[in-house]
């Protein structure tokens, strides 16, 4: 397929990858724990890999992506080989918002189509294992006992992301779920009893605000997408405190990041099985039918079959590029990749998929979007200075 030499960079340096074993997988905010990692008070700081992880990630030869002078050639090439995983990381992530969205439209069986990405995730990673691209992970019952309420909130999110997106525009989702870092801060003060000084929490006050302004003028404003997005983001908070819960729980050998990962979407695609096949079930044929033949059908039944294919192996894809590219970087570099990401798929979706927007929708969407990035600087200099005060 077209799309296997593109991503063989990033799956070579995955490879490499495993070779790290306080390796912490963090992205958007969230954090799960590896092997032997150790994760930060409720998954939502900013985690740097070692110099040895750095330069894996990046290409490098044993240098973070952010020291070596600007002219060396391991530097220069490190830093190519991250903006390379940012631009495949939005470019796989467009795709997946695309097809998923031309999925939902065809077929609006959310809890049908979120599984079927998780089996062609699964089909990726088990291939890459198979194949010894990757060393494949090895666990016991005791490991995926520890796993399993992390993989439930996996699970519970993405489904409830897949509701969200096929009920209403894939932008306003986006802007939804852009308040996660406030369920991430009130889940930690409330379990994990982290406290966080007082800017930090001034700062989600933009995000608060800019998703009420967005919502109230909304032209495809539903209770169900906007309440599936407040659920997905619920349900990571609580992913990222389980993380932090069962951090000393060991999780088998070969657990790197992106197999951990790999292994919490398969627990997860077991999980949402007898749930799916409850809600949707005898749905599914009849439904495939109307969407593939007769006037109405939106697509061929190998179209339908191609886009569902494709969302879910971009959805593994660009979670996977997100972790190479996300561990590599500065938190602050990380905070604006980040938020841009958010920006792109908005813009993105908007002109691919014509949805009308108001004025006050677009207002409160680029506060929101803001605040987001206000909110991740402002915690990462506050995560700063508290490093510097515990070293000194």
């Amino acid at each position: 397929m077209a799309f296997v030499p593109i991503v063989g960079a990033p799956l070579a340096v995955a490879a490499r990858s495993s070779l790290c074993s306080n390796a912490v997988l963090h992205r958007n905010g969230r954090s799960f724990v590896t092997a032997k990692g150790r994760a930060v008070p409720g998954g939502m700081s900013s985690t740097r890999m070692t110099p040895r992880c750095a330069a894996a990630a990046g290409g490098g030869e044993g240098k973070p992506v952010s020291s070596g002078s600007a002219g060396s050639s391991p530097a220069a090439a490190s830093t190519a080989m991250v903006g390379v995983y940012i631009t495949l990381w939005y470019a796989f992530n467009i795709v997946y918002n695309i097809s998923n969205k031309k999925a939902l439209n065809a077929l609006p069986l959310p809890w049908f189509v979120a599984w079927a990405q998780l089996v062609v995730g699964c089909a990726w990673v088990g291939l890459l294992w198979a194949l010894r691209i990757r060393k494949a992970p090895r666990l016991n019952m005791d490991n995926v006992k520890a796993l399993f309420p992390i993989a439930a909130a996996h699970a519970l999110g993405h489904v409830s992301t897949v509701c969200s997106l096929g009920a209403v525009a894939v932008s306003f989702t986006h802007v939804i779920k852009s308040m996660e870092p406030f369920f991430n801060v009130i889940g930690s003060a409330l379990v994990l009893k982290s406290v966080f000084p007082l800017p930090v929490y001034a700062s989600l006050l933009p995000i608060v605000a800019g998703v009420i302004v967005a919502s109230v003028s909304e032209l495809s404003f539903t209770w169900l997408g906007f309440g599936m997005a407040m659920v997905s983001n619920v349900a990571f908070t609580a992913r990222n405190i389980f993380s932090k819960l069962n951090m000393n729980a060991p999780k088998g050998e070969n657990m790197d990041a992106l197999n951990l990962f790999a292994v919490l979407q398969l627990i997860s695609t077991v999980l949402i099985l007898p749930f799916m096949l409850l809600l949707e079930g005898s749905q599914i044929g009849a439904g495939w039918k109307a969407a593939t033949t007769g006037a109405k059908a939106a697509m061929t039944a190998s179209k339908l079959a191609l886009t569902l294919g494709i969302s879910g192996l971009f959805f593994q894809l660009y979670q996977e590029v997100a972790f190479l590219a996300l561990n590599s970087v500065h938190p602050v570099t990380h905070a604006v990749a980040n938020t841009m990401k958010r920006v792109v798929i908005i813009i993105t979706s908007i002109f691919v998929f014509k949805n009308p927007i108001t004025s006050a929708n677009m207002s409160g969407s680029a506060i929101a979007i803001a605040g987001v990035l206000i909110y991740s600087l402002v915690k990462n200099h506050f995560d700063a200075k508290a490093k510097e005060k515990a070293s000194s």
